[in-house]
């Protein structure tokens, strides 16, 4: 029997290089941005939620008697409604003490319905079919701003008997979440601008700065005095015109229709434990030379029989012959001339037939040699 060994990305290999192409292709047809895509308003956003509750009804798989604090919030409960029960009677195994998690959106007003998200903190092994007790969910100040409570929906189950060791698991049945049911009951602390909108830039860069605060004094006027300006890479500050119809809600709303032409960093992101290889259109490369070849190792093994001789001591042994080929392909060259693209690595790449985990080298080769104009992240 016989072994070659052989790259476990190369079936990925066709598919990185028409991805390749693809981001390029992009890249050349790059349209407009609107501002709503790439900067926040400050003081506009959400705000984490989270609380502390119970899921019942649960088939058997809730925690177990030594989850000590599920055992202690059952019997608080109680006691406020008015059971005295002791606690050496008090079983868990249909309840499960739980995290509760939400995301309050920015003016979320009372009767506001929102998402919640509950995952188990004991030892339960399945919440799929309980149903979430009345829980409030308090913000960072303390302050409950929601309520929360309904039927926990899972993704996934877990069906089977542990104890014989025979168990299937689909999913993580140990996290679900309630649609809709949380009730904001306190107004978010969100702060609508007036005299002053700054945009936030969600990922900060001089000329995206530069070019929103262009896009907004072209549109709005304020005489002589710029409307807006680009106070760093990641602020842009705007001034509302006074006489804007609708007040600062239309001013805002219009601010963040326009669009512009957004810069990127040349990037190049590598996955290597998947193959994925993700290149940016404004990635340049200085000319260079690359000489690629590839080595292959084959191991074969072949088992014999040794027998002993007629009428000997012995006895039959099955005897491993090993035999270790090494074989080096020749080198294939590619050249690359001034100012190559991406274009230009992926098709001379494909020329040659390289796999997906060969352009991880050679991208890490061409930057190593001084001839990649950009940011190399491995993943």
């Amino acid at each position: 029997m016989g072994a070659q060994s052989k790259s476990p990305l190369a079936p990925l290999a066709a598919m990185t290089l028409a991805l390749l192409l693809l981001l390029f292709a992009a890249g050349q047809l790059r349209s407009e941005t609107r501002i709503k895509d790439l900067a926040e308003i400050e003081g506009i956003r959400d705000n984490q939620l989270i609380g502390y509750g119970l899921v019942v009804g649960l088939a058997g798989s809730g925690d177990r008697f030594q989850t000590q604090f599920t055992i202690q919030t059952i019997r608080n409960l109680l006691d406020r409604m008015g059971l005295t029960v002791p606690q050496a009677f008090l079983r868990v195994t249909n309840t499960a003490a739980v995290m509760v998690t939400a995301t309050l959106p920015a003016f979320a007003q009372p009767g506001t319905k929102i998402d919640v998200t509950v995952a188990a903190m004991g030892d339960a092994t399945n919440i799929h079919g309980g149903v979430l007790l009345l829980t409030p969910l308090r913000g960072v100040d303390g302050q409950v701003y929601a309520l929360s409570q309904g039927a926990v929906l899972t993704g996934g189950f877990a069906a089977g008997r542990p104890a014989l060791g025979t168990i299937s698991t689909l999913n993580h049945p140990n996290t679900g979440r309630v649609p809709a049911g949380g009730i904001v009951e306190r107004p978010a602390p969100s702060v609508m601008p007036t005299t002053e909108v700054r945009l936030q830039l969600r990922s900060a860069d001089f000329a995206n700065a530069a070019r929103i605060a262009t896009a907004i004094n072209a549109k709005f006027k304020n005489g002589e005095t710029p409307v807006a300006v680009a106070a760093n890479p990641a602020m842009v500050t705007v001034t509302p015109p006074a006489d804007i119809p609708g007040g600062a809600a239309a001013f805002v709303a219009e601010l963040q229709a326009l669009s512009i032409e957004t810069d990127a960093i040349a990037r190049i992101v590598v996955n290597e434990r998947t193959g994925t290889v993700v290149v940016g259109s404004q990635v340049r490369i200085a000319p260079a030379a690359i000489m690629h070849g590839s080595l292959s190792v084959e191991v074969q093994t072949r088992f014999e029989v040794s027998q002993p001789n007629p009428f000997g001591q012995g006895s039959t042994q099955v005897v491993p012959d090993v035999n270790v080929n090494v074989r080096e392909e020749r080198a294939r060259h590619v050249a690359l001339g001034k100012d190559a693209t991406v274009d230009d690595l992926v098709r001379a790449l494909n020329a040659i037939g390289v796999t997906a985990r060969d352009i991880i080298s050679i991208l890490q080769a061409l930057k190593a040699a001084g001839a990649l104009e950009a940011e190399l992240e491995v993943l």
